[in-house]
């Protein structure tokens, strides 16, 4: 009687660490995700005001200024603005992964 070696069927502790693999984030790959996302949106909806113009254009957007120093809603500070914002996702984004990733590896455990 032959035993084979190669099983196709996973043993248990396999399983897990192809769980934990699977499950697993890249967080530097969500951090730019996010950065990209956030520093397009924010590029993209400072030129949106500043092309539409008007007597008070991009009031609201304007606050943002209270964090991001230098941005106001002009074509400079749209670029401020898209920088601003891709750190800021880039952030978020790494935080979220590296959180997701140690809830994964503690209940894996």
């Amino acid at each position: 009687m032959e035993t084979e070696t190669n099983s196709p069927i996973p043993t248990a502790v396999e399983e897990q660490k192809l769980l934990r693999t699977i499950l697993n984030l890249n967080a530097q790959v969500l951090g730019l995700t996010l950065g990209f996302l956030l520093g397009i949106g924010l590029f993209v909806a400072t030129l949106v005001l500043v092309i539409k113009g008007g007597p008070n254009v991009g009031h609201h957007l304007g606050l943002l200024n209270q964090f991001f120093f230098g941005y106001s809603v002009t074509y400079l500070g749209a670029f401020t603005g898209g920088f601003y914002g891709f750190v800021v996702g880039y952030v978020s984004g790494w935080v979220i992964g590296m959180v997701y990733n140690g809830v994964v590896y503690l209940r894996s455990r």
